[in-house]
């Protein structure tokens, strides 16, 4: 196995255990199986729900549309794929930005989340436009940046119980808003200027 491939599978594997598993709630509740969003009262439980709801779908999907194989040979399966990826990231990432306002976490993880939520939208918009122009190269560029801040679910789970041992929990919530996505962002566009310095074969 290549090194290519083994990033593919590792970030593919990851992407779909933290999919399935996020769906707890629907067998064990919020309170229990989400305590960090369990803050948020009754009266945002749309935004909740469709945060939660919604995200996994775009965390699940996400693999799929790196799959050169898939790309190459199911088109069309890639291009609804591709739909639902998006809507899945409209609903869940317009939710989450309403989440962050409201946060009881207080203002800088709010604003973590919030920022984490519109370049999220942003990004995946984006990709979705040059789509549309048939801008493909440029399109795999915006998604790439779009699968860093969807992998942002992930790398909260990797991140939170270490920071919760180290800090506590309400300190370690507070920083991992934004460790979960500025460094994903950070080496992605640190691996796309890589690419564009190495000369075309």
């Amino acid at each position: 196995m290549t090194l290519k491939s083994l990033r593919y599978w590792t970030i593919a594997i990851l992407s779909l255990v933290i999919a399935l598993v996020s769906y707890r709630f629907l067998v064990f509740g919020v309170e229990l199986s989400m305590p960090a969003m369990a803050h948020h009262p009754e009266s945002r439980a749309l935004a909740l729900y469709a945060h939660i709801g919604f995200a996994p779908v775009a965390l699940a999907v996400m693999p799929f549309q790196f799959n050169a194989r898939l790309r190459a040979g199911r088109p069309r399966l890639h291009r609804w794929l591709g739909r639902v990826y998006a809507l899945a990231i409209l609903i869940s990432g317009v939710a989450g930005i309403s989440l962050a306002i409201n946060s009881a976490a207080g203002p800088v993880a709010g604003m973590g989340f919030g920022l984490l939520a519109v370049l999220w939208l942003a990004t995946t918009a984006r990709a979705v436009w040059l789509a549309m122009q048939r801008r493909i190269a440029e399109h795999q560029v915006w998604m790439i940046r779009s699968a860093a801040l969807t992998f942002a679910a992930v790398t909260l789970r990797l991140y939170l119980p270490l920071l919760a041992v180290g800090f506590g929990f309400e300190t370690g919530y507070l920083l991992v808003a934004w460790l979960c996505w500025v460094p994903n962002l950070i080496v992605v566009e640190w691996w796309l200027a890589r690419r564009r310095a190495q000369p075309v074969a």
